[in-house]
């Protein structure tokens, strides 16, 4: 027993401790919580539109009158679903090799263009989270809205995306956390993330068990503590209606 816990100490000693080395995994996990982060932003960003474009055209297409306008829309929501079906279809690692070696092939800002890629991949499902949030509000409510004098578009802004964004938050948050462990295949494009300073370590001192398992630990942890949010997130909305 003694001697696996030596062995164990000088394993820690030998990856982390010599040459300051730990300090890759710090510089790797700010990399990944920034990437995450933006990435979140542009997801919802890109989801909200489309999702409200998608709904649009799901709930007017039939009574809408022909002209230019629904032409315009009709054309706007083939590209959307156009979109969805091209990004929840393929592997996100192909997507950021793809946006990272052929579109900004001349650039070697690799966190920023990790950010754009997760964010664009994360927009197709927060736009189908999002989508299916504003289905689900009750005709009425859009009723509510024309009997005040908005149109449709205030009616949207004003009733419509403040109920959706409180009865998808929670899942808004999830996607927050499948979208922190997804961007582990960072490094295929050379962007030390955390996964990739482990590896790093791994590299350098031929010990895969210490840094990968360290790896493993603090994604582990934080999965953890952002889960605890969610769901004291979850319950303040669900006392917040009572």
């Amino acid at each position: 027993m003694e001697q696996w816990i030596s062995n164990l100490k000088a394993q820690f000693i030998l990856n982390f401790i010599e040459q300051d080395r730990w300090k890759l995994l710090v510089t790797g996990l700010g990399n990944t919580l920034k990437i995450t982060l933006v990435a979140c932003l542009i997801g919802i960003c890109i989801g909200v539109v489309i999702a409200i474009i998608r709904s649009t055209w799901d709930k007017n297409h039939e009574t809408m009158r022909k002209g230019f306008g629904k032409g315009l829309l009709a054309v706007v929501n083939a590209i959307c679903k156009l979109y969805l079906t091209v990004i929840r279809g393929t592997p996100v690692v192909v997507q950021l090799m793809i946006i990272y070696y052929i579109i900004f092939a001349s650039s070697r800002n690799g966190i920023a263009i990790a950010m754009l890629a997760f964010g664009i991949n994360s927009g197709a499902y927060v736009a189908e989270i999002v989508r299916g949030g504003i289905m689900s509000i009750d005709a009425g409510q859009f009723e509510a809205g024309r009997s005040l004098g908005f149109n449709y578009v205030q009616t949207m802004r004003y009733i419509i995306i403040p109920q959706v964004f409180k009865n998808v938050l929670p899942t808004l948050a999830n996607e927050f956390i499948v979208l922190l462990k997804e961007t582990s295949v960072s490094g295929y494009v050379a962007i030390r993330d955390l996964t990739k300073a482990g590896d790093i370590i791994r590299g350098v001192t031929y010990s895969p068990f210490m840094p990968l398992i360290g790896v493993a630990l603090i994604y582990l942890t934080l999965v953890i503590f952002f889960t605890w949010l969610v769901g004291k997130l979850e319950r303040r909305l669900r006392d917040s209606d009572h």
